[in-house]
């Protein structure tokens, strides 16, 4: 059985990609078969008559398996917007069964397979679905990438809520450097790693 993690984030553009890349490379150096997924993109642009995403192309890049873009990335949208509404526009319905089967399939082709997801936990992927049910319905372990700039205190926190009020398997987080480096990082961190612990420990105690 393959090895797999599901990389959320606290909102767009915070190192999703970057820390998916990252653990892709880790895994590679170790000598696994790994590939990376991204199950739902939003925003590509045409390269030799195929719609790309870039950050689909950046997991592939660090990827040492390749697979068929079909099972790489199910649903590459043209638009970079919500994903919901350029699943709307371009008359398709973001289905988790095909998710979960493309999913499947990567873990026959690999040791490892790392899911980045798109946007943060209650980004919607249609009317009554979004990235946490999709998550739940994945269930594999998660991990939060938190954008650390300013207002990640509030995403971060928030996300976590999420992520303890419908169970998902969210197994770390990781504290991820913007450039340029917010003002009192420390202080945030710090902050982050405690109220973190309170809420597990909530959790726990209920």
């Amino acid at each position: 059985m393959a090895r797999s993690f599901f990389i959320t984030g606290t909102d767009t553009g915070v190192g999703k990609t970057y820390v998916a890349c990252q653990l892709i490379r880790h895994y590679v150096a170790q000598g696994y078969q790994v590939v990376g997924m991204k199950p739902v993109a939003a925003g590509s642009v045409l390269v030799g008559g195929e719609w790309i995403n870039e950050d689909v192309a950046l997991l592939s890049a660090a990827s040492n398996v390749k697979a068929p873009k079909a099972l790489v990335n199910p649903y590459c949208f043209k638009a970079p917007i919500a994903p919901h509404i350029a699943a709307h526009d371009e008359q398709v319905k973001i289905d988790f069964e095909l998710i979960l089967s493309a999913y499947n399939q990567l873990t026959l082709l690999a040791d490892v397979v790392i899911v980045e997801g798109a946007g943060g936990l209650l980004v919607p992927l249609s009317e009554h679905s979004t990235i946490a049910d999709l998550i739940s319905y994945m269930d594999i372990p998660t991990v939060l990438v938190v954008g650390m700039k300013l207002g990640c205190l509030n995403h971060a926190l928030l996300s976590k809520e999420v992520a303890i009020s419908r169970k998902l398997p969210l197994k770390m987080w990781v504290a991820n450097t913007m450039n340029p480096p917010m003002l009192a990082y420390e202080e945030n961190l710090r902050t982050l790693e405690r109220l973190f612990q309170e809420l597990e420990r909530l959790q726990f105690n209920n």
